[in-house]
Parts: structure tokens; C-alpha cells; sequence
């Protein structure tokens, strides 16, 4: 740990070690990582804002504390710019909120602090999430490392590419439909989209909507696990959080896995097929391969139904006062629910609850369900959707998301892994799914995989 690069190539886990050990000073991880962001991030835009002074201030807090405030004292780590931090200007990806300085932290946000993590910035997202493409009026495109002229996804891009290259060793997302998903896959990382509720946000207007869940992204599954460790425990003012539990039971024996291509019903590219086929020949050689997936017949048309009722919920007011000044895709998201009935809504969650049923009878033989991580490999930036796979035409610009968003349909913990791959091959990444409040089995499996498969990140060539 003799120069910035080399710090910098350490993963949270080790940076916390080092610095309880007095092998590492706050300051320096700080200054390692924010001298990486000012060398890299003009080209790459992980970031909307750098906080250095604050990183700084934060960092001669730990240095001087007389013992680890918490499990990740002194760490550097990134928040997407969707969440509240606390005299940190949070924009929400939008020039309506270009100036706001929000007064308290999101509690995700709060828990992160309280175990010591230092917030060098905010992450780059769409406008308020939405879009393929991790860009806004205010910042973007957040590039790719492994290829500047592709995109590193949305919504989560930022974070994605912050972890990728080194600019952070952890940052927090976000993911309602494959927000933390998609990047990961994208960017040859690690993510978590644990149970909804295990994360509280008691600041959700909607308290029962297990769409929206925060999530993280790592190099690493040990990171993921420690992040998630300082941040779950309940909130009597989300209801979620109060009814999530904790399934950290080992598996007895070689795990039992179901694998899907495509749900049965989610569009998904030849090429990733092809990767994916791999993946299942090397996951094989840990683990027993079962027989069948779940029924997901409407699902796509049930996520259309319930996450254009929520949008409009959420954001009609904003299409009616400033219309001009929103972009073309959150309008076209907005508008998508502003005729639906509750019947519409309803039979919706009617079928939701089928699909989730379906769900749990698979795993009544199966330990875990794998699926692709994204249904395409990344684009060039200068295309805003994806409007056809393989030469079939979407129907909707979201429909390319449903290997992703059918698992927030029913509301089941995932874990995202890198698959290994050839030099030449662009990232590509696995879901691992298990049932409600199993995140320790999904991060067990998870080792299992970079430990003996090889699926790991693997630094891009920066």
C-alpha cells in the first residue's frame, strides 16, 4: 500500500481491515480515491458531485477517533444521486433540482455514516431513474469502463462505474426494475437487490411498495455482505422493515439451482443466451441442476400496469407545473399511467400474486433460480433505448428489462455476479435469486462462485 493505485485496488473489506490495523490512515484511502476520481472521472461521469472538503473533513474524524467508529471506518463509498444526503447537494439526475441541499439524511444514508463510511460524492443517475442510459441535463453519459462508447446502464450507472474503476471501492443504488442489475452486469461487478424491507425507508410514501429497494455494488461479494450488514434492522415507520426477516440457515449438501434464460416470457438477445448457456456448464460443477422456472404468463404486461401507476402517482404533479423542463423519456414515463382504472391496478396485483406463488413452489425443490443479469450487452451511448431485440421490436421502451424486473415483480433477494469471460468479451452477469430474507445463503453461493468458478470483476484496462 505504497501508492495511490494500489490503495485504490483494494476492496472495502480490506480497506477497513487496514485502517483498524494503523496500516492506513483515513486520509489517505480518501486522498488516493479522490486523486483517481479528479484523473478518471471527466472522461468516464461517474459522478454529479465530488464532495472533497466533506470527504476530507469526515476522514480526520475517523483518524482522530480512538478506536473503528464501525465495520467501515474510513471507506471511501459513493451514493447515487436519488438519495438524500444530509448538506450534500442531491439533484435527483434533474436541473429542477439542481440546487438542492437537502437538510437530513435518508436513513440508508444515516446507517452508512454511523459504521463509519466516508462519502467521497453522488453518483450519476437518469432523470429521477428513468432511462436506459445513465445521462442527464446536468451530467453524462456515464461511460463505460471497459468501452467509453457504451453505455454502463441505467439507473445505477454511476455507481457501477465508480466501483468498476476503482474510483470507490462500494457505492449504494437503487433498483425497481434492475437498476443495480443492469450496471452490474454491464460494468463486471457485484450487486445486491436484497429483500424489500430489509433496507428501511421510512421516508417512502408508499410504504407498502416493494418495488424501490436500495441496493449496492461492489467488487466483491465480502463487500456486499458488509454493506448490507450496517444498513438492515427495522423502522417502525416502514412497514416492510417490520415484517422482514432473516434466513441465514446453511444449505445441507451441493446447492439446488433452477435456471431460466428468459422467464418464459422476457425478451432475451441471442448472444446473451449464448453467454448465459456457459455460465450454467460451469455452475453445474457446484451445484445441482433442477428442472422447471416459474410461471410468469403477464408478467410483463402486470410490471407495465403497476410501475406506470406508481410513476404517475408519484410525478403527475410535476408533468402539470414543468412539463418544459422535464425530458422526453420521464415524460413518456409519467404519461404511461395517467389513464389507468383501479381495475386496471388491481387485476394487476392479481396477477402479481400468482407469479409470486409460482415463485414459491419452484423453491420448494430448487435452493436458488438463475437468470441473466440483462437481456442485452451494452449499446453506444447516442441511443436513448432499447427498441428491438434481435430484430423483434419492443413494444414498450421497459419491455427489454423484464429478465430483471420479473424478480422485483415478486419481491425475491438477487445477488448479481460477473461471469468469467474471454479478453475480448464485454461484461456479463448472473442473477442469483432466493426466497425473502435468504441474502446470507445468496452471498455463501456468491463465494462459492468467485471462489471456485472464477466469477469475479475484473478490472478494466484504465
Amino acid at each position: 500500500m505504497t501508492s495511490d493505485r494500489s490503495i485504490c485496488d483494494l476492496t472495502a473489506t480490506e480497506l477497513a481491515r487496514a485502517i483498524a490495523r494503523g496500516e492506513l490512515s483515513s486520509r489517505e484511502a480518501v486522498e488516493a480515491h479522490l486523486a483517481r476520481i479528479a484523473s478518471l472521472d471527466t472522461g468516464l461521469a461517474a459522478f454529479v458531485t465530488v464532495d472533497e472538503e466533506g470527504a476530507r473533513r469526515a476522514a480526520q474524524m475517523c483518524d482522530a477517533a480512538s478506536a473503528p467508529i464501525g465495520p467501515l471506518h474510513g471507506v471511501p463509498i459513493g451514493i447515487k444521486d436519488l438519495t438524500d444526503t444530509a448538506e450534500l447537494a442531491t439533484t435527483y439526475g434533474s436541473v429542477l433540482f439542481r440546487d438542492h441541499v437537502p437538510v437530513e439524511d435518508d436513513l440508508v444514508v444515516a446507517r452508512l455514516r454511523r459504521a463509519g463510511a466516508i462519502i467521497v460524492g453522488k453518483t450519476n443517475t437518469p432523470e429521477f431513474g428513468f432511462g436506459a442510459v445513465c445521462t442527464n441535463r446536468l451530467r453524462g453519459p456515464t461511460r463505460n469502463p471497459f468501452n467509453p462508447a457504451l453505455t454502463s446502464g441505467g439507473s445505477s450507472g454511476g455507481s457501477a462505474v465508480a466501483v468498476a474503476a476503482g474510483l470507490v471501492p462500494l457505492a449504494h443504488g437503487t433498483d425497481f426494475g434492475g437498476s443495480v442489475r443492469t450496471p452490474a452486469s454491464f460494468c463486471d461487478v457485484a450487486s445486491i437487490r436484497p429483500t424489500p424491507g430489509r433496507i428501511p425507508s421510512p421516508r417512502r410514501p408508499l410504504g407498502w411498495d416493494m418495488f424501490a429497494t436500495h441496493g449496492f455494488l461492489a467488487r466483491g461479494v465480502e463487500d456486499l455482505e458488509l454493506a448490507l450488514s450496517v444498513c438492515v434492522g427495522g423502522e417502525e415507520n416502514d412497514p416492510l422493515s417490520l415484517g422482514s426477516v432473516s434466513d441465514d440457515r446453511a444449505i445441507a449438501g451441493r446447492p439446488r439451482i433452477a435456471v431460466t434464460p428468459d422467464f418464459g416470457v422476457a425478451p432475451v438477445a441471442r448472444d446473451v443466451r449464448l453467454r448465459f448457456g456457459d455460465a450454467c456448464e460451469a455452475l453445474a460443477r457446484v451445484a445441482d441442476v433442477v428442472g422447471g422456472s416459474p410461471e410468469c404468463g403477464g408478467a410483463i404486461e402486470t410490471f407495465r400496469t403497476l410501475r406506470a401507476a406508481h410513476i404517475a402517482n408519484s410525478y403527475g404533479e410535476l408533468l402539470s407545473t414543468r412539463r418544459a423542463e422535464l425530458t422526453p423519456t420521464v415524460i413518456w414515463n409519467i404519461e404511461a399511467g395517467a389513464n389507468l382504472s383501479a381495475e386496471d391496478y388491481l387485476n394487476a396485483e392479481r396477477r402479481r400474486t400468482a407469479i409470486y406463488r409460482s415463485f414459491r413452489a419452484l423453491f420448494g425443490r430448487a435452493d436458488f433460480l438463475i437468470a441473466p443479469a440483462a437481456s442485452v450487452f451494452p449499446w453506444p451511448n447516442e441511443i436513448s433505448d432499447v427498441t428491438a431485440i434481435d430484430g423483434a421490436a419492443m413494444e414498450t421502451p421497459i419491455d427489454y428489462l423484464a429478465v430483471t424486473f420479473i424478480v422485483s415483480l415478486v419481491g425475491f433477494p438477487v445477488l448479481t455476479i460477473p461471469v468469467r469471460r474471454a479478453v475480448n468479451e464485454l461484461p456479463f452477469g448472473i442473477q442469483v435469486i432466493a426466497l425473502p430474507g435468504c441474502e446470507a445463503r445468496l452471498f455463501a453461493f456468491g463465494r462459492i462462485l468467485e471462489n471456485e468458478l472464477g466469477f469475479s470483476h475484473r478490472r478494466p484496462p484504465l
